[in-house]
Formats: C-alpha cells, sequence, structure tokens
C-alpha cells in the first residue's frame, strides 16, 4: 500500500525563535523587531481542563479599545488640517497604513500579555501553533498585504480631500459599523463555505486550515487567491452593498467599521480562553438571538474543521445560525461560564 507522503510546505513545526539569528532572514528579523509574538518563549502559560469555567470579559471594553485607538489617528489628521492644511492622498494612504500597522501590532502584544495570564482553548491538549519555519516569508507577506492593500481601497475609493475627520457622520455611524459586520460576514461566509466546499476554491484555502491552533500572525496565513479575497474582494463588496442600501460610508466612517473587523480578525485567531464577543454595537440584539460569535467559535472551526466543516462567520453566527452550519461550544457553553472572575484588556 502507497503511503502518502506530506508536502514539506505544509509543516507547522516552528522552531526558528530559537535558531542562531545568523540564520535568519529579513522575515524573521521583522516579526522579531515589530515583537508580534503570541508568547514569550521563556514565560509559562497557565493550562486548563475543559471542565473549569472559562472567564468571561466585558464588552464595554472591547468598544472602548477599539474606538479609542480608531480616534488617535483621526485627532492627528484633524490637527494636522487645522495647522498646516489638507495632506495629499498619498500623505493620507502612508498615515493610515501606518496606523494600522501599530494598532495591530499593538493589541497582538497586548493579547500576548493576557494569553500568560489566563492561557488558550484546548490548551490541555495542543499548544497555540507558532509561525511555521517554512513559513515565515508567507506570513510577513501576508501581513503587509494587508497593511498596504486595505488603506489603499479605502482612500481609493472612499477617501474626499474636502472632508475633515470632524465630518463624521455621528448619526450614521453605530448603524454603519453594526451593519458593515454583518454585510462583510455575509460575503466573508459565502465565499468562506464555497472554499470548503468545492474542490476549486479549497485547494487556495487549505493553506490557511493548516494551523489547528492558529495564532493573531497566522490570521491572514493563505495562498494568493485566499488573500485577495479577504484583503480586497470582501470589504470592496461591502462597501459597495452598504453604498447601495443607502448609507454614507464616508472614509473616516469606513476607518472606524474596519477597526472593529481588524480587531475582531485578530482576537479570532488568538485562542484566548475567555468568553469574548466579535463587538460591534449590535452584539446585544444578537445575543438576543444566540448568533454572537465568541473566540471559541472560531477557534473550534480550525481545530475541527478541514474540508468539511462548520462555523464559517467571522464577525457574527447570524448565517451560521440561518443556514444551520454552526457547532456547540465546547469549553464556553452557558453552563462553564465564570461571570466572577473576568477578564480584563489593557489599552496600553
Amino acid at each position: 500500500m502507497a503511503v502518502a507522503v506530506r508536502n514539506p510546505k505544509d509543516s507547522m513545526k516552528s522552531t526558528w525563535r530559537t535558531w542562531d539569528r545568523s540564520e535568519w532572514s529579513f522575515g524573521h528579523w521583522l516579526l522579531h523587531v515589530l515583537n508580534v509574538h503570541h508568547v514569550e518563549l521563556n514565560q509559562d502559560v497557565p493550562v486548563h481542563q475543559k471542565t473549569e469555567k472559562v472567564p468571561y470579559a466585558p464588552e464595554m471594553q472591547f468598544h472602548s479599545w477599539v474606538l479609542t485607538h480608531a480616534a488617535i489617528p483621526l485627532a492627528l489628521h484633524q490637527l494636522y488640517i487645522n495647522y498646516i492644511g489638507q495632506p495629499s492622498t498619498l500623505l493620507v494612504f502612508v498615515f493610515y497604513s501606518l496606523a494600522l500597522e501599530l494598532i495591530a501590532v499593538h493589541e497582538v502584544q497586548v493579547l500576548r500579555r493576557v494569553g500568560h495570564k489566563i492561557g488558550f482553548f484546548d490548551g490541555d491538549k495542543h499548544a497555540r501553533d507558532g509561525v511555521p519555519d517554512v513559513g515565515v516569508g508567507k506570513t510577513v507577506q501576508s501581513l503587509l498585504s494587508v497593511i498596504a492593500f486595505r488603506p489603499m481601497f479605502t482612500v481609493f475609493l472612499a477617501y474626499r480631500a474636502d472632508e475633515a475627520p470632524s465630518s463624521i457622520r455621528w448619526g450614521w455611524l453605530i448603524v454603519e459599523t453594526g451593519m458593515y459586520a454583518l454585510v462583510l460576514d455575509f460575503w466573508y461566509y459565502t465565499f468562506h463555505r464555497s472554499a470548503h466546499e468545492t474542490d476549486h476554491l479549497w485547494k487556495f484555502h487549505r493553506t490557511h486550515h493548516l494551523t489547528k491552533h492558529p495564532n493573531p500572525l497566522l490570521t491572514a496565513y493563505a495562498d494568493t487567491v485566499q488573500e485577495f479575497i479577504d484583503i480586497i474582494g470582501t470589504p470592496v463588496l461591502t462597501y459597495g452593498t452598504m453604498k447601495l442600501m443607502g448609507f454614507p460610508m464616508g472614509f473616516y466612517e469606513w476607518w472606524v467599521c474596519q477597526q472593529y473587523v481588524v480587531f475582531t480578525e485578530i482576537l479570532g485567531h488568538s485562542g484566548l480562553r475567555m468568553i469574548a464577543t466579535a463587538v460591534n454595537p449590535w452584539t446585544w440584539l444578537l445575543r438576543q438571538c444566540d448568533m454572537e460569535l465568541v473566540i471559541e467559535d472560531h477557534d473550534l472551526h480550525h481545530r475541527k474543521g478541514w474540508k468539511n466543516s462548520h462555523n464559517y462567520g467571522k464577525q457574527t453566527r447570524v448565517w451560521d445560525r440561518l443556514f444551520n452550519t454552526d457547532i456547540p461550544r465546547i469549553e464556553g457553553h452557558v453552563g462553564n461560564i465564570d461571570y466572577v472572575n473576568t477578564v480584563e484588556i489593557p489599552l496600553l
């Protein structure tokens, strides 16, 4: 009987952080300098049995985190306009690209500190996967693509030089951020489920599923076709859908919407052992319908799924619940939540 030979490029072995640094490439150094590792090698990570209660993370702190960090670039942009003048479109693109990178890097560092305090889902069976030795270059390329192309299309489609951050339509913002997550998740669910259920698309998605216990750096770990869909395809389709529905979707509102989305994407791949929702202003309503997404939902998508899977949504469980593709939580089910010993996510 022939024995299947594993493709070396599919390896998830991650030992490069212990190598002699003379063997490191640009990619290794970039990840090291940015300090975006999911754990510290010299610090212990708590391990919990699945029957131990899972601590609850109050939702309002996530809104505070997202809005505070989204507001800082907007305030700096407004000050620039007030005292210097209207910046060029190129400068706006560079500025918001750097802002996106710095906020994302900071979130990864904060979540790492939390991970060393509370541990991770399925920690009694398997540690979180690191960036694989064979995939450092791919990881860096994916991260740089997110930083470059997502703001680029936001600027190209929505930025207007005659509008300042002070022009934000506050009355629309709370509606737009909630609807944006729902619409984005519809398009993501459609492509994501199709990628699992059709051979033609699965070949582009399977790389992302090599990790069964992802960490934030593996959020965008995928083949080029999926990168294009995730970074450009679904956001542009969502923007177009929102405009067709009559929402203003100005540049600054879209910036806030995307900050909610990026925060959730990183949090959702962290595997942190806590009950934390994919936050948006409509989470309270989704919870009433048992349609809110928590960290464990997407963690189970990686852990329990391969070509056949469940939990396809990444911002909500709306479409999974409607199309019956959700699965029960293992550790974070209703009877196993600790509402007394809560988890705090530091702003700094």
